[in-house]
């Protein structure tokens, strides 16, 4: 049962003529961790197979009556072989496991909102007033109803079972082959390309703020472009040293202040500053029909890009204690209705106060903050426009704890599945290192990725809109043809088919505009 945890409590003691059951070993840190208190459910997939002469480490196989189990159901009660396995101990997502509604809330958020929410206004400019209005509320209703089954999906109070990454309920849903197909490439592209994404606007930022606090006054030679990538690549590393994810809850809560600051500041400035004259909102109409649908099918792309962070959503809930009588789907539902509901009074003043700002004279690249300097450079306090930079400085480093995560976590499986023990710290910093650096060198070298965003937002579209529906229908077998049912097919089928469209659509629109690929020569 790959990629699935069951929940493991004392055997039943045995009859006199049974053989003694053998000591269990477990980490020092799990005997001592808060999460034993509320029954962590321990993953039996990726089994840690015994070598033919047993590790100190590693964890003996037992066999044990399970009548008593943390999610119990009439058919988990009877007698079952079983292996309590520690694999997830020591990996950084399920290393703790004290998580709680306020560090979910922290997380959430800190991964929910971002820089991609500053070309909101660009897909305005093709959608118009009411459109833009509809197709954002639309997506975000969407989005936090599939956002309502993953965290629903997390554990099963019938089989006990807990799915502590995406990946992992991707492959127990759809099996290996069909979610390494469509699953795989999407989610790493949300945890390394997003990281990536965060290196070039966290770069672009430290410029913007060297140059908004110096000016003309310093003497001192401003670092060259690839020099400002390395500083923040490697402000990102030191701090990707914390352990776990529940190690990083204060970085989150820091990155989620920051990022409700400085998405505020710039459209309050905006707003204050007034709409630029001539600015027109009249759709942008291409050369013929064709291109118009699929500016527009682009922008729906850049919407959807908007509301990525699913694919950690499982990652989160995995940090949280569970039982039956606490089952970690409540404090994590209550976090994510904390946190989306800051991320609603972001995106939307967001968007509409850009548009009425800038209507289409907002920048395609970069968005909001591009204008931001671009317009109002002059005439706005240099304290506000560093201040502005700061804060995306900050809240960039800290999304990159939370986007880089589920990376660490699968290198330092690969350690963890051979050697049957914890990663010592001087591995896991080489492997941090490595993962910082090589998004490093991809920064460097396709500079203009974060020109992207409709594609981006086409190929992960799925993991955000289509998948959730899809496995709550696999999973919970809702009624056939019942309301449920035809809810979750078709926004299922429609989000695959808006996927495919949205792709062709952000291909035909980057090859008819043009995109100076700049390999190698970071702005």
């Amino acid at each position: 049962m790959g990629d699935k945890e069951i929940g493991s409590f004392p055997a039943t003691p045995r009859t006199g003529s049974a053989a003694p059951t053998p000591p269990i070993s477990a980490p020092p840190s799990q005997l001592h961790s808060p999460s034993l208190t509320r029954s962590p459910l321990l993953s039996t997939d990726d089994h840690i197979q015994p070598a033919s002469k047993t590790p100190k480490s590693s964890t003996p196989r037992i066999r044990t009556p399970r009548f008593i189990t943390p999610l119990g159901s009439p058919i988990r009660r009877a007698l079952k072989l079983t292996r309590l396995d520690p694999h997830d101990a020591w990996l950084p997502i399920t290393e703790s496991r004290n998580g709680n509604a306020y560090y979910a809330a922290f997380h959430t958020l800190c991964s929910g909102i971002g820089i991609q929410a500053l070309v909101l206004p660009v897909a305005f400019t093709f959608l118009g007033w009411s459109w833009g209005i509809i197709t954002l509320t639309v997506a975000f209703i969407w989005q936090l109803y599939t956002l309502y089954l993953l965290v629903h999906l997390h554990e099963s109070p019938e089989t006990g079972m807990r799915y502590s990454r995406y990946l992992q309920l991707c492959n127990a849903t759809f099996g290996e082959k069909l979610a390494k197909w469509f699953a795989l490439f999407p989610i790493l592209y949300l945890s390394a390309g997003t990281c990536i994404t965060l290196i070039i606007i966290g770069a672009q930022s430290c410029r913007l703020f060297f140059n908004t606090v110096c000016g003309g006054t310093c003497s001192a030679q401003p670092p060259t472009n690839a020099e400002w990538y390395l500083i923040f690549t490697s402000a990102a590393v030191l701090l990707s040293q914390l352990p776990n994810l529940n190690s990083i809850a204060g970085v989150s809560l820091v990155g989620a202040i920051t990022a409700i600051a400085y998405c505020t500041l710039i459209w309050v400035i905006s707003v204050v500053e007034g709409r630029m004259p001539g600015v027109s909102y009249n759709p942008v109409k291409g050369r013929t029909e064709v291109i118009r649908i699929f500016d527009v099918l682009n922008a729906l792309g850049i919407i959807a890009f908007a509301f990525r962070g699913h694919n950690l959503i499982l990652e989160i809930q995995a940090t949280m204690p569970s039982d039956e009588k606490h089952p970690s789907r409540v404090p994590m539902w209550k976090g994510v209705k904390i946190a989306y509901t800051l991320v609603a009074m972001c995106l939307f003043p967001l968007a509409i106060a850009g548009y009425w700002a800038y209507g289409q004279m907002i920048p395609v690249d970069g968005g909001m903050l591009t204008a931001l300097f671009a317009f109002h450079g002059q005439d706005t306090s240099q304290f506000l426009l560093g201040l502005t930079s700061l804060c995306v400085i900050i809240s960039s480093l800290s999304s990159f704890q939370i986007y880089g995560m589920p990376a660490f976590d699968d290198m330092e499986s690969l350690y963890v599945k051979k050697k049957k023990e914890p990663s010592p710290w001087w591995l896991r910093l080489i492997f941090r290192a490595l993962f910082g650096y090589l998004c490093f060198f991809a920064a460097v070298a396709i500079p203009f990725l974060a020109s992207f965003a409709g594609l981006i937002g086409g190929i992960t579209l799925p993991v955000t809109l289509a998948y959730p529906c899809f496995m709550w229908v696999k999973v919970k077998k809702p009624k056939a043809y019942g309301p449920n049912w035809w809810l979750n097919w078709s926004l299922g089928l429609f989000g695959m088919a808006l996927s495919g469209l949205l792709i062709a659509a952000s291909l035909f629109v980057i090859i008819d505009n043009g995109v100076e690929f700049s390999f190698f020569n970071p702005a």
